[in-house]
């Protein structure tokens, strides 16, 4: 009897939350060549504006001969639907274009439904694509709406505002794969930006909506400040990404498979990077790393094993991590060509979690496997 009422729950369980999209039996990653590529790029910077120091990544164009479309751009051309499921981590997506691919990243922030979400992973859809699978993280924790019958515009997602503005809710998407830990960084980052502002940001209209709270007037006036000195930087024709540093710390990297696909991305990139900059402020000196830390932090990610998975159809995910960082590196599932690769330096900080199998594969996976 006790055995039943425990499939049951998990039944339940399921239905709600949904799963993420299925994983490939894992298979070796061919990236040392890759990985050699990256640790050599050619660097320029930095450029720095207070605590927020910048070095661009340059290289070749992979992707040519693609039309693409960026999620914010489809969704503001309605040739894109993100459509509600009433399960938490499991969206339904539809390409309507009859020509362009839609590319969406892993920190990508859905507004609308019956609660805001975050995009887990990498993808590009191709056009008609019919209704596709889309795993997904919750950002609103609380929304009033959740327990209402899906009606109207809750049917659908209307736009893409923004990025993940923390490492730590980064990590929690990328690299934990939990929900909890989106929800608790969620938390984090509101009281972070709130002592920051001197107020807080929480939007009375969902008190758990990191939307909300990112577009607060406090931290939109905070952020512009970095915004205006930095947003020029993606105009050198052959840049293809950065590597970024808050205060004293290398925490990040982002490289596209085009220049113009990083000057597409670059905006929201930027403001995400200026949001967290200005949340993490330092009142000490500090001094910014240079170029030497910056080749150790690429040449630390991708040196560990490497394992790979395919996320639903259309990408390949392969990745390589450390105890120090992790590196991810979306690929086009059918011709191989690089879409976005992706670094991010752990929190030492942050409570420790089990054990796991390997350090790039999310905890929630490992148990479904």
């Amino acid at each position: 009897m006790q055995g039943r009422t425990v499939l049951r729950a998990l039944a339940l369980l399921l239905l709600l939350v949904g799963p993420l999209p299925a994983v490939a039996p894992l298979r070796p990653m061919p990236l040392d060549k890759e990985a050699a590529r990256i640790v050599n790029a050619k660097l320029s910077g930095p450029f720095t504006h207070d605590n927020l120091t910048v070095y661009l990544m340059h290289g070749d164009d992979s992707l040519k001969g693609k039309k693409i479309l960026t999620l914010a751009e489809a969704f503001a051309a309605k040739k894109f639907v993100v459509y509600e499921t009433q399960k938490v981590n499991d969206l339904q997506m539809e390409n309507l274009s009859a020509d362009e691919h839609v590319v969406l990243f892993s920190g990508d922030i859905l507004k609308g439904g019956q609660q805001d979400r975050v995009v887990a992973f990498d993808r590009i859809v191709p056009p008609k694509s019919g209704k596709v699978s889309l795993g997904v993280f919750c950002v609103e924790h609380t929304a009033a709406r959740w327990m209402k019958p899906l009606a109207g515009e809750e049917k659908v997602f209307v736009a893409s505002p923004g990025y993940l503005a923390t490492n730590g809710l980064r990590l929690a998407c990328r690299h934990d794969g939990s929900q909890q830990e989106v929800w608790r960084n969620v938390t984090v980052t509101q009281r972070a930006l709130g002592e920051r502002a001197g107020s807080s940001v929480v939007d009375k209209r969902s008190d758990s909506s990191l939307a909300l709270s990112l577009d607060a007037k406090q931290v939109a006036e905070g952020a512009e400040r970095y915004v205006k000195k930095l947003a020029s930087l993606s105009d050198t024709s052959d840049v293809i990404g950065y590597v970024f540093a808050i205060n004293d710390k290398v925490v990040g990297a982002d490289m596209y498979g085009s220049p113009a696909l990083f000057k597409k991305v670059w905006p929201r990139l930027l403001k995400a990077n200026a949001i967290e900059a200005f949340s993490l402020v330092k009142k000490d000196k500090f001094k910014a790393p240079d170029v030497l830390a910056v080749r150790a932090f690429l040449k630390d990610a991708v040196s560990g094993r490497g394992e790979s998975k395919d996320v639903g159809k259309d990408v390949r995910l392969y990745s390589r991590g450390s105890a120090a960082n992790v590196f991810y590196d979306s690929r086009g599932a059918m011709k191989g060509e690089v879409l976005r690769q992706n670094i991010l330096a752990k929190d030492p900080d942050a409570p420790k979690s089990p054990k796991q199998d390997s350090p790039w594969i999310p905890r929630r996976q490992q148990r479904d496997r």
